[in-house]
């Protein structure tokens, strides 16, 4: 799932050209549709040309609402930055694009609005030189500039097609297996309860799924969720998700918490970042300043202990510890904007480094930054994660081998990464956790085992949705699929079965709930043939003739089922008619020390082409066995 956020200044066209793009009016305030002005977020989705559908958040221009945008442009994954042909580049346009830039935006598409109004294609020619002349050092440099009118439709079908190709361009959200959805409006619904929405990064939340708020670790089950108002069982990381909860009231939530699973994320007061100060800051940062602090959907005040300097001057960075004046759930590489709180103006920004950076660090001292410059460089952890993340599962000896890491170190790495769940062992197997993995062991990140569990589980949903009738998939033909050497992939399926997932038995593989059920135009064809055999238990229709009644599926369905017990290629029975017929021989044989293929025929009323196969079977499973031309017990 993605998610497009606009951004430009006040009265550019930003809502309507949502309206024109969507066909939602993101303007749902009373006020905002009276002012004809977006105070607070507006939400929308498209769908696309190629038909997938994104979310559109839709974020105020005006300077007194810059608060209101930066709740809803942090989890975007493209931005539609929008200027009016007729206004050009104005001052909310260069915050915006600022505020992109520092949030490391990288995917967009400028939106030059309002071409209905001008007839000069010179005056057209310059707003666009001016627009590519702005976005040059940003990270929208090189963004394609596409003129529409919202009024007259003009280039509207084209800058769809337009983010189509952008956002195939853009990687996909990471499942990370740890949800966080940044809470952007709280509101309540008649019948439902409380509601919250917000956009779903680092990993999947499900219906019935415990959930906690943080900073308050408010404990709330999840009752239903939405997106895009269409019901979902799951919803996926980048998803626009509504949130139905329980056991939480709608006073005790607001924009700003953020929804998680229990037990791995911790609210702080503190934080280590990196920090950026914009070229177009009037003056410079210095240590101890207050500044407003943004990040998802959070706006905190705080104060900047700047280390290893007493200032950053406008266009440079350093290093610093923000001393936050409420708790925040953050985590490490979350990106964040500083405003300065009078007059109130965007400054800068950065990136959280160490999110629990508790103690109060010395500000001189030299392996104070030297630790911030590691964390910003990356750790070794991930860099193994993402070594392991490039080709898995992976044995480990082979990541060991990958990680460029000397071999005790990766080794701990490894430990420690599995000690926080980022990574695992397939196979179902118990084993000492105090010691480390063996080498062949076959190693898989969280968020690949994810993947790897949704495409085994949709090759076999699409299996049974093609063939109903058969108990499951081949597992030689499931490992074909997947492309895994043998080992990874018993291990994988063991794993998965461990799990609830999937089912199966030694030849095939099934969804847990899979049933072979009939569909009504067979059952009369199933009755009839069933009813063959009971008129005729012991001269019953031959299975070419079954199958040439039934079909293929519906009789393997019946032998799979055991509905028919099959004794040769060509004879089957009734399960109850065998187990009559089985016992009736080995009785005979205990009274008269064998039976002949005569008697046998005579017994049951029958020809020698039932009995014979019934009796050799019966050789083959080793109840009988033959002695010249009679059959004795085994």
């Amino acid at each position: 799932m993605r998610v497009i956020g606009t951004a430009g200044h006040v009265d550019h066209g930003k809502s309507a050209l949502v309206k024109a793009l969507t066909g939602v009016d993101p303007d749902r305030l009373k006020e905002e549709q009276e002012r004809g002005m977006t105070i607070d977020l507006g939400f929308g989705w498209l769908t696309l040309p190629g038909g997938e559908t994104v979310s559109v958040v839709d974020v105020p221009g005006h300077e007194d609402f810059i608060s209101n945008m930066l709740a809803g442009v942090g989890g975007i994954d493209a931005a539609l930055l929008v200027v009016a042909v007729d206004d050009g580049v104005m001052p909310q346009t260069r915050e915006h694009l600022a505020i992109l830039d520092l949030l490391q935006v990288k995917s967009g598409i400028v939106a030059l609005t309002k071409v209905d109004l001008i007839d000069d294609p010179e005056w057209l020619d310059m707003v666009t030189a001016d627009i590519v002349e702005l976005l040059d050092g940003t990270c929208l440099a090189g963004a394609e500039v596409v003129p529409v009118s919202a009024k007259t439709g003009q280039g509207v079908a084209e800058l769809a097609a337009k983010l189509e190709r952008l956002l195939q361009a853009t990687a996909l959200r990471l499942d990370l297996g740890r949800p966080r959805l940044a809470i952007d409006r709280v509101f309540s619904m008649a019948g439902f309860g409380t509601v919250v929405t917000g956009t779903l990064i680092d990993g999947r939340l499900n219906v019935g799924q415990e959930v906690e708020i943080l900073p308050q670790a408010l404990k709330a089950r999840i009752r239903g969720l939405q997106v895009h108002k269409h019901k979902v069982q799951e919803a996926l990381p980048g998803s626009r998700v509504a949130i139905n909860l329980t056991g939480v009231d709608i006073g005790q939530l607001t924009r700003g918490q953020v929804v998680t699973t229990p037990g791995w994320l911790e609210p702080t007061h503190t934080v280590g970042v990196q920090l950026q100060l914009l070229a177009s800051a009037p003056k410079p940062l210095r240590h101890g300043a207050e500044v407003e602090f943004f990040s998802g959907s959070a706006q905190i005040m705080a104060r900047v202990r700047l280390l290893g300097a007493d200032e950053i001057a406008p266009g440079h960075d350093g290093w610093a510890q923000l001393l936050l004046h409420e708790q925040a759930a953050l985590e490490r590489k979350d990106r964040f904007i500083i405003r300065q709180p009078s007059p109130s103006l965007t400054i800068g920004g950065g990136v959280v480094l160490d999110p629990h950076l508790t103690r109060r660090l010395r500000r001189s001292r030299p392996e104070t930054v030297e630790r911030l410059e590691t964390l910003a460089h990356g750790t070794p952890e991930e860099a193994l994660l993402e070594a392991l993340r490039r080709q898995e599962p992976c044995t480990m000896r082979d990541l060991v081998q990958k990680s460029g890491l000397p071999s005790d170190e990766a080794q701990a790495c490894i430990a420690r990464l599995l000690e926080g769940g980022q990574i695992m062992v397939l196979g179902g197997e118990a084993r000492d956790r105090s010691q480390p993995p063996a080498a062949k062991a076959n190693l898989i990140s969280a968020s690949g085992w994810t993947a790897l569990l949704d495409r085994l589980t949709g090759l076999l949903a699409e299996y049974h949705r093609q063939y109903p009738l058969r108990p499951g998939m081949p597992r030689e033909e499931v490992k074909s699929r997947l492309r895994l050497d043998v080992r990874a992939f018993n291990e994988a399926v063991e794993l998965a079965i461990g799990q609830g997932k999937v089912a199966g038995a030694e030849a095939i593989l099934r969804l847990p709930d899979h049933e072979v059920r009939f569909a009504p135009e067979d059952r009369a064809a199933v009755n009839a043939l069933l009813g063959a055999h009971s008129k005729n238990p012991y001269s019953p229709p031959t299975i070419s003739e079954a199958e040439a009644q039934v079909g293929a599926d519906v009789l393997a369905a019946l032998l799979d089922k055991g509905m028919l017990t099959r004794v040769s290629a060509d004879i089957c029975f009734l399960p109850q008619v065998y187990e009559r017929m089985v016992q009736q021989v080995v009785q005979h044989i205990k009274q008269h020390g064998g039976i002949s293929v005569g008697q046998a025929r005579d017994m049951f009323g029958t020809s020698r082409k039932y009995v014979l196969p019934f009796l050799e079977h019966l050789d083959e499973i080793k109840v009988t066995k033959r002695v010249g031309d009679d059959r004795v017990l085994w």
